[in-house]
């Protein structure tokens, strides 16, 4: 390949998966419309029904999400009547999240949204879970350089 055609928008991994991210996007934004939920939301709901009741603090370090952008999506889910948030008794600094009944139940209609999803793909079992293992690898190894590349790092 030739030195320019590196700068090609076709070239760039980041581009695929930025449209693979948008694509994604689209697709649940139809599919999660019978839920009631936006994407980012229904992240939140999958930690909290894999998880339980969690300091707002391990959810955003689940989601790689700031307690800004959190925030606004935990109040929307709050005022939907899915989520309660409440001070620690323990720790009045955290504050703990948790499912309402209602929250619980929108769990037995989320079950067969990562079916759907799957279907749409058109990728296998096997495919998915090594696309999956693969993505985990390569974030890890963003993660690792982004660290190198910061000027505090030593």
């Amino acid at each position: 390949m030739r030195e320019e055609d590196y700068l090609r928008l076709d070239q760039q991994i980041c581009f695929s998966l930025h449209a693979a991210s948008r694509a994604f996007g689209g697709l649940y934004r139809v599919i999660l419309k019978d839920l009631g939920l936006t994407y980012p939301q229904y992240l939140v709901m999958l930690v909290l029904w894999e998880h339980g009741e969690l300091p707002v603090k391990k959810v955003g370090e689940h989601l790689r999400l700031d307690s800004g952008t959190l925030s606004p999506l935990l109040k929307r889910l709050e005022t939907a009547g899915l989520v309660r948030r409440e001070r620690s008794a323990r720790d009045e600094r955290s504050v703990l999240v948790g499912l309402t009944d209602e929250g619980v139940a929108l769990r037995e209609q989320a079950l067969r949204v990562p079916r759907r999803i799957s279907a749409a793909t058109g990728f296998d079992v096997t495919e998915i879970l090594d696309l999956r293992s693969r993505l985990d690898k390569l974030t890890d190894a963003l993660d690792a350089a982004a660290l190198e590349e910061t000027p505090d790092h030593e």
